[in-house]
């Protein structure tokens, strides 16, 4: 069902508030550049620190601006089963195409927990999910048991893997590649999971460049191995500056010295270090961003 590079996109804000004209830009940008699906509302869209009404609102402001062009995955998962139904619900009123659904955090659920909750969810709101295993910030590692077990609702089409574990994910792909797509969740490792089955990516170094995110699935998708290797190696990178600090510090940094938004992040998040940022710079100008 979803396929390709798909934007993990940015929130901006500009005095505290989502600065919605520069996040429509932001998604004009995309669409323009070839992303295959915009998800608002994620991990780098600093879900985290929205309120519930501005998480509704850059939902909102997603499915509108993209109209219909391509799906809108809508990060509306949780730590607490009811919110994220709650989030669900709205985004399938509004129109969204998918969820977002990341591995409860903080609260460390064992694998029966993590199929209750993503079944909750699935028997509350039928809407496609995109389950979304991400251990290193959430501190639990959804096992491809599980993912198989959960490929099994209708409602479960895809998972976002962020684990880094290619052995775990080829483990999924080997139990229910025939019931669920495979997305990466690392740009670092976009090519080597679609060298096992992997569809696309999730992607953070999208924001910045799009096109060429999407060139590199393509690639792959058209047979030419070579032409999506050496366009995963040119990137590498790039994809690496990204995680010089915690996402999405680098990125929207990155976006504010391309003048695309405000360079503005909620706290905790900080801006970046002064030797950070001049690796940061390095970094887009020897790609030919600045």
């Amino acid at each position: 069902m979803f396929r390709g590079s798909i934007v993990a996109i940015v929130t901006p804000f500009k005095g505290g508030k989502v600065d919605e004209e520069k996040y429509r830009e932001l998604i004009e940008f995309q669409i323009e550049g070839g992303t295959s699906a915009i998800v608002p509302c994620g991990t780098t869209g600093e879900s985290a620190t929205l309120t519930m009404e501005e998480h509704a609102r850059v939902i909102d402001i997603a499915i509108e601006a993209v109209n219909k062009r391509v799906p809108v995955i809508a990060g509306t998962g949780g730590n607490s089963t009811s919110e994220a139904i709650e989030l669900t619900n709205h985004a399938k009123k509004s129109g969204a195409d998918a969820t977002l659904q990341v591995t409860p955090y903080y609260n460390k659920p064992t694998q029966e927990g993590l199929y209750q909750h993503f079944k909750a969810v699935a028997d509350a709101v039928s809407l496609p999910q995109v389950l979304y295993n991400v251990p290193g910030r959430t501190s639990v590692n959804m096992l491809p048991e599980t993912v198989a077990r959960l490929a099994e609702l209708a409602e479960v089409v895809a998972v976002k893997e962020a684990s880094g574990n290619l052995g775990q994910m080829a483990e999924i792909m080997r139990l229910a590649g025939d019931k669920i797509t495979l997305l990466s969740g690392d740009d670092n490792l976009t090519l080597p999971v679609l060298s096992i089955g992997g569809k696309g990516v999730i992607s953070v170094v999208a924001n910045i460049v799009p096109g060429d995110s999407a060139a590199l699935v393509k690639a792959w998708d058209e047979g030419n191995a070579e032409k999506a290797k050496e366009q995963y190696y040119k990137l590498l990178p790039l994809c690496k500056a990204m995680f010089y600090e915690t996402n999405p510090i680098p990125v929207k940094t990155s976006l504010a010295l391309m003048g695309k938004i405000e360079e503005e992040m909620r706290l905790p998040l900080s801006p970046m270090a002064p030797a950070s940022l001049e690796k940061l710079k390095r970094a887009l100008g020897d790609y030919g961003l600045l």
